[in-house]
């Protein structure tokens, strides 16, 4: 009873430091195929919300939802992002993540199709780094205010560019695959501060061409998506209206642009 509907917290076995909630649909062994939705929290951790937000729509949608966990100072240090740049110290948060949906598909018995990802805030971070590294893994993925992004500059060194990705992540940028995802971009048209973005000389993840992608997190998402457009990667962006930074006021674009990825219920009995 505590892997149907809204579950309880797993640690993740592969990395107990790690752990992971569901929402996983009451009549997922009979109701076919299903899909995932993974939900990645912002720096505040509120890893339930992100459950919470996605639950009714795996309800409708024959969705499992996985909302990681990513806790603070991992290593005793109290670094907050590191998983936001994917790799901190010896941990690669990307592996971790994949880990937590293998180990759903064994408890669910169930293989999941290339699945969705959002991700809010530091959420957007992780997820457009996720994209960048394993785009193979992927269906779609909506990208909320990231206040730092990677672009596709292979003359820059990770996190600003890709151009080590071989040499941390054992892989290569891979186009083919990149431009098969299909990709959403998110930010409130008023998430102008800029206290919490900027790199400072002598930080943690201060490089050079840190904060050249733009000063507020909209003109970084616009950098992102005219990066990711002149590798050929279709992208749909949203500036929501009357919007400062809230995850709650992008997620509804987010939800109408995964209702046009998935097949609703009512699509799935008609076939």
């Amino acid at each position: 009873m505590y892997k149907r509907g809204k579950t309880t917290i797993f640690a993740c076995k592969a990395d107990p430091r790690f752990s992971y909630c569901l929402y996983v649909p009451e009549d997922l062994d009979t109701a076919g195929q299903p899909d995932l939705v993974v939900a990645v929290h912002g720096t505040a951790r509120m890893q339930f919300q992100y459950r919470e937000a996605f639950a009714e729509f795996g309800r409708y949608n024959n969705a499992v939802v996985l909302a990681p966990l990513f806790p603070v100072g991992v290593r005793g240090d109290d670094d907050a992002d590191g998983y936001k740049y994917i790799l901190e110290g010896d941990i690669r948060y990307d592996q971790v993540l994949l880990s937590m949906v293998a180990e759903v598909e064994v408890m669910l018995d169930c293989r999941f199709p290339p699945f969705l990802m959002f991700g809010f805030s530091g959420g957007g971070h992780f997820t457009h780094r996720f994209l960048i590294l394993h785009p193979d893994k992927l269906k779609a993925v909506s990208i909320g205010a990231p206040g730092s992004v990677t672009l596709l500059d292979s003359s820059r060194d990770w996190w600003v560019g890709i151009r080590n990705l071989r040499e941390l992540f054992g892989r290569d940028l891979d186009v083919e695959a990149l431009r098969r995802v299909k990709v959403h971009l998110a930010v409130g048209a008023a998430d102008v501060e800029t206290w919490e973005i900027q790199h400072q000389v002598g930080s943690k993840r201060y490089m050079e061409g840190a904060n050249d992608a733009g000063r507020t997190r909209i003109e970084r998402n616009n950098s992102l998506k005219t990066s990711l457009e002149q590798h050929g990667i279709t992208v749909m962006q949203d500036i929501v209206p009357g919007v400062a930074h809230s995850m709650h006021g992008v997620l509804p674009y987010t939800m109408r642009f995964f209702r046009g990825i998935v097949q609703p219920r009512e699509r799935l009995a008609a076939q």
